[in-house]
């Protein structure tokens, strides 16, 4: 690690220590997390979503959609290495023609990676430790719109890490909670998929038709965020008053 020390932040140690008590590290996969990336890479309509935590050595992907052949990866391999070292979200809109220098170009080349953006798990105390991400095999950008959807979604992905300890510690109150949120994204998976589907059918983009799919898709994604939002805000009050 040492000849990519650039990568480890000078709180480390304390961001680790955050990162170890959430208890996710080494776990087997949950599948809330790998439903909720599903349903993030429908709504940017991306081909892989990840969620990933950044530990020692290794990054590590409790979420993970469209990459699941591959549950971890080296530190110095992974661009969520980057991601953490800052609040804003990091994005690579051509990584054949402009690779990311602060990694092992060769792993990014292995993947194919075209388009990388991460915003990363900010905790309440301040660490990074991990990110929400979204990788594309062809070069592509990100809206202002778009961002703002990644960054409200990363938010609610720390919240679920919160809901995650109830259900370990409380079991026979949160588990139900755990259950109904996975619910929830199934649902808005279904109608989002639906939506997309209906929209391939149409010639071009810049129909009447296809504009209208598109329309709802982006009306249908702020909804998506509101109701996951408020549903596990809910779960984690519950918990609380229990």
């Amino acid at each position: 690690m040492t000849e990519y020390a650039h990568l480890i932040p000078a709180n480390d140690p304390q961001r680790l220590a955050a990162l170890q008590a959430y208890r996710l590290l080494g776990t087997t996969p949950d599948a809330v997390f790998d439903e909720l990336t599903r349903l993030v890479a429908q709504l940017f309509a991306m081909p892989i979503a990840l969620i990933s935590l950044v530990a020692e050595g290794t990054v590590e992907f409790t979420g993970n959609f469209g990459l699941s052949e591959v549950r971890a990866v080296d530190r110095p391999d992974s661009i969520c290495s980057v991601a953490v070292l800052q609040d804003t979200t990091t994005i690579f809109e051509d990584l054949h023609a402009n690779p990311c220098a602060l990694t092992n170009p060769m792993a990014a080349q292995q993947l194919n990676l075209g388009f990388y953006a991460g915003h990363p798990l900010h905790t309440p105390a301040g660490y990074n430790i991990g990110a929400l991400c979204l990788i594309d095999h062809q070069p592509r950008s990100l809206s202002e719109a778009e961002r703002q959807r990644l960054e409200a979604l990363a938010g609610i992905v720390l919240e679920l890490f919160d809901l995650r300890l109830a259900v370990l510690e409380q079991p026979a109150v949160a588990v139900a909670l755990w259950e109904t949120i996975y619910q929830r994204i199934s649902t808005s998976l279904t109608r989002l998929e639906t939506l997309r589907s209906l929209s391939t059918w149409e010639e071009s983009a810049a129909t009447p038709a296809a504009q209208l799919y598109q329309r709802s898709i982006d009306e249908e994604a702020q909804l998506v965020l509101q109701a996951l939002q408020g549903e596990v805000r809910a779960a984690l009050r519950q918990v609380a008053a229990s």
